[in-house]
């Protein structure tokens, strides 16, 4: 279980390829140095920071930035290595905050690659440090350890690094300063809190006037400007000239988008990470953009309404003109502001045409030609695609961001089948038959992400009204037994499957996972539940709650198909169901927010494209190797 960390209290770690997530609500620079056993740095080559992200087992990012992930291999640590310190500081003249403690306090966990948290610390009581040492990890007796520290410096990065024993810190602390200033940051910081009038109209003011961009951020160029596009650029795409020759100047022309331009371990993870940048640069550009626009409105409607104050300027060519001024400066704040995120979406737009075909099956849509060629998988991926995220300014530029989940699933999945999910136009049969075809097409997805013989599905439709829709999964002989029918079916599966979770949490408690019964299906669960609360007593709707709560954790995962309505029943008694899982839909939905700025986004489910069997060619492979998996254990 994850431990939340207080100021000097230490915690295992159980895995040395790790993730370190830091959170701060503002962009910060993240960095990290290496120490020997008596907590001494040999260095600046043992500094990892913007400037010099790579050492060997660590990487830190190459951006001032509010969310950071830091990947640390702690088996290709130097053998001299026993501590690595993660440090953090809030980057000079930027205009922005100068201490810590005018930010929300910064929150880091350690987590393995697979998500799973091990430990976790917010770095509380600072108030004019600059710079601060987070958590350090260190070897202690073979093994390794995470400890909180939360050691703040008023006087900023350069007295940190000299309290880390450098003795050229002020150097190296510009050297920092000035790899984030060459505009090496994706980052565009979000839009203030809506309740904050005055600070809502700066924002969008600063916006307007740089392009659509905050005056925090600089164009990606070697010397400041004003504003600029966001830098899609690969970081060694490009070597420097030599001295004798001059730089070609190539003001106007956009950087080339590559795939897997991202920090990672493999490039499944570059990938991975690369997406998350495209939905994140996404929603602040849009963000930026209708900033500016609501500027743009307010101002010309305060200036409307002092030419109508005045009676002696209401009437007349006077009015007329001061009419006309206000909205041409109107326009000009607007069209600025389309020109910048029309220029953002180009490079957006450009980045997707090289990422869509570069990802692998986990990844990429059911039209990609990498599903001719799928093969089960050796090992579980980071995530699979659920669908696609769009909003309404990428339309024109066709930008879809791939929903990417990571695995395994920390919260269960709910298809809504009700009206909520569709607008007037579609059918409610129509809606109910969308929505069976989604699970069962999410189902497939997931089965063809796990290798052979870790991921079972049970399937429970009482009143058989998807046997059109499960035919795919039954006809291929994927599930892990017949479709559950009938009361009595649902009673048995729910039985069976709440027996797992409560065995399994026994065995990890008492750490006798060997103890186990031999029967026991110890691979990852789906359980499906078509048309609920249809077929369930109350009794039955206690087991899914309790398996909706703690089955995630011990590889019990539930998909629900249902129409909230049906359940209006049960009252406030299910809030803690439907909040408990992710709400997909099957037709096109705005119901899905990001995390930065919290845009509506519309959510398209997948798609098998019309006439292709690439559905039953794929579960046909599950099928293959699930056979090839028992005749080699001589089942």
């Amino acid at each position: 279980m994850a431990a939340e960390l207080v100021r000097g209290q230490n915690h295992p770690l159980t895995e040395t390829r790790l993730e370190i997530r830091v959170s701060a609500g503002h962009p910060v620079v993240a960095g990290a140095t290496l120490a020997d056993d008596r907590g001494a740095v040999h260095g600046t080559a043992r500094v990892a920071h913007p400037g010099a992200p790579s050492l060997p087992g660590l990487e830190v990012p190459r951006q001032a930035a509010a969310d950071h992930r830091i990947a640390v291999d702690l088996d290709a640590m130097p053998q001299d290595v026993h501590r690595v310190t993660v440090l953090l500081a809030l980057p000079p003249g930027t205009g922005g905050p100068t201490r810590f403690g005018a930010v929300a306090a910064p929150f880091l966990a350690v987590t393995g690659l697979d998500g799973t948290e091990q430990a976790s610390y917010t770095i509380t009581d600072l108030d004019t440090e600059s710079a601060v040492v987070a958590l350090e990890l260190y070897r202690r007796a073979g093994a390794w350890k995470v400890r909180a520290i939360g050691q703040g410096y008023a006087d900023g990065l350069a007295a940190l690094l000299a309290d880390q024993g450098l003795t050229d810190a002020p150097a190296l602390a510009g050297a920092v300063h000035d790899a984030v200033a060459r505009g090496l940051a994706r980052v565009v910081a979000p839009p203030p809190r809506s309740s904050d009038e005055t600070q809502v109209r700066q924002t969008a003011a600063a916006g307007a006037a740089t392009g659509g961009l905050p005056p925090t951020t600089q164009p990606p160029s070697s010397t400041p400007s004003s504003g600029g596009p966001i830098d899609y650029s690969h970081p060694g795409r490009q070597a420097p000239p030599p001295p004798s020759a001059p730089a070609p100047a190539q003001p106007d022309r956009p950087a080339t988008p590559v795939a897997g331009d991202a920090t990672g371990w493999s490039m499944e993870e570059r990938l991975y990470n690369q997406v998350w940048g495209m939905f994140e640069d996404m929603a602040r550009s849009t963000a930026a953009y209708r900033s500016a626009v609501d500027f743009a409105d307010s101002r010309m409607e305060q200036e409307l309404d002092q030419v109508l104050s005045d009676p002696r300027s209401r009437i007349g060519g006077q009015a007329d003109a001061a009419r006309e001024a206000a909205r041409a400066k109107h326009e000009a704040l607007v069209d600025r502001a389309r020109e910048a995120l029309d220029r953002d979406l180009a490079q957006l737009a450009a980045e997707a045409d090289v990422v869509e075909p570069a990802l692998p099956a986990p990844y990429a849509r059911w039209d990609n030609p990498c599903w001719h060629a799928y093969r089960s998988p050796m090992e579980m991926p980071m995530a699979v695609r659920l669908g696609d995220l769009r909003l309404p300014e990428g339309d024109a530029a066709g930008i879809g961001i791939p929903m990417l989940v990571r695995l395994p699933l920390e919260r269960g999945l709910w298809i809504d089948s009700g009206a909520a999910a569709g607008d007037a136009l579609t059918d409610a049969d129509e809606l109910r038959s969308r929505a069976a075809h989604t699970a069962v097409l999410h189902a497939a997805r997931l089965l063809a992400a796990y290798p052979a013989g870790e991921f079972s599905v049970h399937v429970v439709d009482p009143a058989g009204t998807a046997a059109g829709a499960l035919a795919p999964l039954v006809d291929a002989g994927v599930l892990a037994g017949p479709v559950a029918r009938g009361a009595a079916g649902v009673s048995e599966t729910l039985a069976r499957l709440t027996e797992r979770v409560d065995l399994v949490q026994m065995a990890v408690r008492a750490g006798a996972a060997d103890a186990l019964p031999p029967d026991l299906d110890i691979a990852e669960q789906l359980l499906i539940v078509h048309d609920f609360p249809h077929g369930f007593d109350d009794r039955a709707v206690t087991r899914l709650r309790y398996l909706a709560d703690e089955g995630p954790r011990v590889g019990v995962h539930l998909m629900l198909v249902a129409d909230r309505a049906d359940a209006a029943e049960y009252g406030p008694l299910l809030d803690p169901l439907w909040r408990a899982l992710l709400r997909l839909t099957p037709v096109p939905d705005d119901h899905l927010a990001d995390p930065w700025v919290g845009h509506a986004w519309t959510y398209e489910p997948p798609a098998v494209p019309h006439g292709s069997a690439v559905l039953s060619q794929v579960l046909a492979e599950v099928a293959r190797a699930r056979t090839d998996l028992r005749r080699e254990r001589g089942l």
